[in-house]
């Protein structure tokens, strides 16, 4: 299961993400970041930032 608090990334937001299949996860990541905190752009850095937070637990 991969799992994401938002706010590990996004300091006060308390969105979070859990579904076994990573791509999902991170569709609906995406479509949280751009609705939520008007992010569109998904720099390397972003992109780095929000998978260092993802957690894998078996």
């Amino acid at each position: 299961m991969f799992k994401l608090a938002c706010g590990d990334v996004m300091p006060g937001c308390a969105a979070r993400f859990e579904n076994s299949d990573r791509a999902a996860m991170m569709a609906a990541v995406v479509a949280h970041a751009g609705a939520d905190h008007g992010i569109t752009d998904f720099t390397p850095e972003i992109v780095s930032a929000v998978e260092s937070k993802i957690l894998f637990a078996a």
